[in-house]
């Protein structure tokens, strides 16, 4: 498969699920607020096509249940995650601007509100 149509796959599968499961996991793990603020840079056409392909694979990644870990096992489905965007995070971090981490600070605030109008 080529990188731009991983590029794409991944792309679809994040805007397609990312905010249900961001929903699912608010207040369940440490690192929702960097997964939207990840979400917001990876789909912000400013981002280098490199970072977003990376950030796009991890989110891709905690989209799906099933993965090497699945997110159904309590206490355990979510560190594979974890350490996959805290790669990616780590690798995008001069990328992710303050104006993503806002964003994703009142997506946040609205979703705890009111989780249905999110």
């Amino acid at each position: 498969m080529s990188d731009t149509a991983e590029l794409t796959r991944n792309e679809a599968t994040v805007r397609r699920g990312f905010w249900k499961k961001a929903r699912r996991t608010l207040g369940r793990v440490p690192f929702t607020e960097d997964a939207v603020a990840a979400f917001y840079c990876a789909t912000d056409s400013a981002t280098p096509l490199a970072i977003r392909a990376t950030l796009l694979g991890a989110l891709a990644y905690f989209v799906l249940p099933f993965d090497a870990v699945p997110d159904l096992l309590l206490g355990l489905g979510f560190t594979d995650d974890a350490a996959v965007l805290v790669a990616a995070f780590t690798a995008a971090r001069m990328h992710i601007t303050e104006t993503h981490r806002e964003r994703a600070r009142a997506w946040l605030l609205k979703a705890q509100a009111n989780p249905s109008a999110v």
